[in-house]
C-alpha cells in the first residue's frame, strides 16, 4: 500500500481499469454544476499527441447539502461525459469520470475534488511504476493551446530537476459569449494578478510565481512528499503551491496557454468569478490594486536579508533600521525580532540563512504584509494608474496614454518573455 494514500487519502480506488505502460501526464479537472465541460475536453482532444500516455480525469462532485438545480446539471454533465468518451477516446489520450455528489458540507468545495482526482493520479502513477509522472490541474471552463499536452511533456523532460511548475496563462479579452463589461473586468482583473506577481519579481522575492489552480503541473513524487492537496474551498491552489517554491526548483511553463473563462461566479468567496461578478454589480466602477509602493518596500527588505546573518539585538537593530516604516511596524507585529535570533541559531551558512529566511517570510506572510501596507500605510490605487507606476518604478518604457489593455499586453510580454526586472537590474 502506498504510505502517501494510506495517510492522506480522501477515497478509495476509484478507477478500475489498468492504466497503459507509459503512462507519463494525468490531467485533473474538478467540475461541478458545469455546463461547459465538453468545451475544455473538446480543446484537450485537439491537442497534438505527445509521446507518452495521457489520462485525464474530471471530477463531477457535489455537496451533501447540494440544491437540485445543480445535481441536475452535474447528472446532465455525467451523461454528457460518457457519451462524449465513447465518441473521442483514443488509446494514447484517455478519459475517466469519477463522480462524487454527496461529499460532507465541511468538505465540499474544490480543494476536495482536486485531491480526490490528484490522489487517484497518484494510484496509476504506481500502478505503471511511474516516479516522474506529472498531475496536471485544470478547470472546467478552461481551454488550451493546442501544443498544450506536447508542452507539459518536453518541459519535464528537458527539466528533469523540476518539481512542479506554473503553466502561462491568458483569459480572452473579447467573443460573443460575455457582455461587453465583462470582457473589461477580466481585463483589469488580469492586470492586476500580473501586477502582483510583477511587483514581486521587481522586488526579487524569490518565490515570485503565480498561483492559479488551472494552470499548475506537480509531479507524482512531489506532490505525495507534500502532503497532497489540501481541502480548502477557495484558495487550495495558493496554499499547496506555497509549500513547493520552499522547495527549489520550480520553473514556469512559457511555451503554452490556458485560457481560463472570464465568466461571473459565486461559487468560490474570491477569484476570478467572484472579482467579475463584483464588477458588473457595481457597474464598472474603479478597479483597485495594491500601491506599487508596496513592492518599493519589499525590495528594501530582499536587499537587505543576506546582510542579516549572524547578526542578532543591536546590530541586528543598526541593520534594519533604513527600512520603511510599514515593513518595520510589520516586522516588530510579527516578532522579527525573536524570530531572527532563532533562525541564525540554526543556521551555519549565509546560504542556510537565506534558504530559511524565505521559509518563514513564505508567499502567505508577503501577502499578510501587502494588506497591512495596504490598510494602514498605502492606499490602493486604481489599477492601470499602479501599473503604470510599477513600469515606471522598474525603468520599463510605456506610452503615457496607454489603456488597461495596452498595459496588460506589456506585462504579458514581460512574464512570458521572463524580462521582469528588479528595478532595472535583471532578476536573476
Amino acid at each position: 500500500m502506498n504510505s502517501y494514500l494510506e495517510k492522506h487519502s480522501f477515497c478509495e480506488k476509484e478507477i478500475t481499469e489498468v492504466p497503459l505502460p507509459g503512462l507519463g501526464l494525468v490531467i485533473v479537472i474538478p467540475c461541478h454544476n458545469e455546463p461547459q465541460l465538453l468545451k475544455t475536453l473538446n480543446s484537450l482532444a485537439a491537442c497534438t499527441l505527445p509521446k507518452c500516455k495521457v489520462e485525464v480525469m474530471v471530477v463531477i462532485n457535489a455537496g451533501e447539502n447540494s440544491s437540485e438545480e445543480i445535481l441536475k446539471q452535474n447528472t446532465i454533465t455525467e451523461i454528457e461525459l460518457e457519451r462524449w468518451i465513447i465518441k473521442n477516446e483514443r488509446p494514447e489520450l484517455r478519459y475517466f469520470s469519477i463522480v462524487k455528489n454527496n461529499l460532507p458540507a465541511k468538505d465540499a468545495g474544490v480543494g476536495v475534488a482536486r485531491k480526490i482526482g490528484m490522489d487517484e493520479a497518484v494510484r496509476r502513477f504506481d500502478a505503471v511504476e511511474n516516479k516522474q509522472g506529472v498531475i496536471v490541474c485544470l478547470d472546467a471552463d478552461c481551454t488550451v493551446e493546442n501544443n498544450y499536452l506536447t508542452a507539459l511533456e518536453n518541459h519535464f523532460l528537458l527539466h528533469p530537476k523540476t518539481t512542479a511548475c506554473s503553466v502561462y496563462f491568458e483569459h480572452p479579452l473579447q467573443g460573443n459569449e460575455f457582455a461587453p463589461e465583462v470582457y473589461e473586468g477580466i481585463v483589469r482583473y488580469e492586470l492586476f494578478l500580473r501586477l502582483y506577481n510583477c511587483g514581486l519579481r521587481f522586488s526579487n522575492y524569490p518565490f515570485a510565481w503565480h498561483t492559479i489552480g488551472s494552470s499548475m503541473a506537480v509531479r507524482t513524487t512531489v506532490y505525495q512528499q507534500q502532503g497532497g492537496m489540501n481541502k480548502r474551498k477557495a484558495g487550495e491552489d495558493f496554499y499547496f503551491l506555497s509549500k513547493l517554491f520552499p522547495l527549489g526548483n520550480f520553473t514556469e511553463l512559457n511555451e503554452t496557454t490556458v485560457f481560463p473563462s472570464p465568466r461571473p461566479s459565486l461559487r468560490v468567496p474570491f477569484g476570478t468569478g467572484k472579482a467579475i461578478n463584483k464588477w458588473l454589480e457595481e457597474n464598472n466602477n474603479i478597479h483597485l490594486a495594491y500601491n506599487p509602493k508596496t513592492f518599493l518596500d519589499l525590495a528594501e527588505l530582499t536587499a537587505t536579508v543576506p546582510g542579516l546573518f549572524a547578526l542578532t539585538g543591536e546590530a541586528a537593530n543598526q541593520k534594519t533600521q533604513h527600512l520603511p516604516p510599514a515593513l518595520l511596524a510589520f516586522l516588530a507585529e510579527n516578532d522579527f525580532e525573536n524570530k531572527l535570533n532563532e533562525l541564525n541559531a540554526n543556521v551555519k551558512s549565509k546560504e542556510q540563512f537565506v534558504n530559511r529566511f524565505y521559509r518563514w517570510f513564505d508567499n502567505f506572510l508577503v501577502l499578510k504584509f501587502v494588506h497591512f501596507a495596504r490598510d494602514t500605510y498605502y492606499a490602493q490605487a486604481e489599477t492601470a494608474e499602479a501599473a503604470k507606476q510599477l513600469l515606471a518604478y522598474a525603468g520599463i518604457d510605456f506610452p503615457e496614454n496607454a489603456t488597461a489593455r495596452e498595459l496588460l499586453r506589456i506585462f504579458r510580454e514581460l512574464e512570458r518573455n521572463n524580462k521582469a526586472t528588479h528595478f532595472g537590474v535583471a532578476l536573476v
